[in-house]
């Protein structure tokens, strides 16, 4: 096939394999075929396919799962969805929490992770045949994330107004950085 407007390098590329693999490629669909033969999709494709059957023949169905009793306790948890930027003397960490209060929301830093973690509680029961639209997360909510420099956990701030938690981390001053000089024995 002599594609029009195609690469010199394509059209070499194309002879070559016709000449030496006899694949005759005389369509687009059949070059689609050929670079999925060449790129090794065609292989990937094949795998995917044998993992999905694995996976529906060999795995548990989610019913045989053991419930998330054995782990003591209720780890059901929506992850919660966060904004982080910088200043030049702070990290900030947003997030809409609305629906909880204050006395909820736990917020800890242990070494250079900052989590958050909070319960949003349900006022009414509603059967699940009323719902019509069930978007609304509620229960337990967490949030781990690394925090990219050392802050000054003494003066950490946080703060919910509206429904939106802000937390203020102010950045340690930076240790001074010093230069070693490697001498020759």
């Amino acid at each position: 096939m002599e594609a029009t407007g195609s690469s010199p390098v394509l059209s070499t590329l194309v002879k070559y394999y016709n000449k030496h693999y006899n694949i005759y490629i005389t369509s687009k669909n059949n070059m689609a075929n050929f670079f999925k033969k060449l790129s090794g999709i065609d292989d990937k494709e094949k795998n995917l396919d044998e993992q999905e059957q694995y996976m529906e023949d060999e795995l548990l169905d989610e019913e045989d799962l053991p419930s998330g009793e054995w782990l003591g306790g209720d780890y059901d948890e929506g992850q919660l969805s966060i904004d982080v930027f910088q200043n030049p003397n702070s990290i900030i960490v947003k997030s809409t929490i609305a629906g909880v209060k204050p006395d909820d929301i736990d917020i800890s830093i242990n070494n250079d992770m900052l989590t958050i973690r909070g319960r949003r509680e349900i006022q009414e029961q509603i059967s699940e045949e009323n719902y019509l639209i069930k978007e609304c997360y509620w229960g337990g909510f967490s949030r781990s994330i690394i925090l990219p420099v050392e802050v000054e956990v003494e003066k950490v701030e946080a703060s919910l107004d509206n429904g939106v938690l802000t937390v203020i981390l102010p950045k340690a001053k930076s240790a001074k950085q010093f230069s070693i000089k490697v001498r020759e024995k």
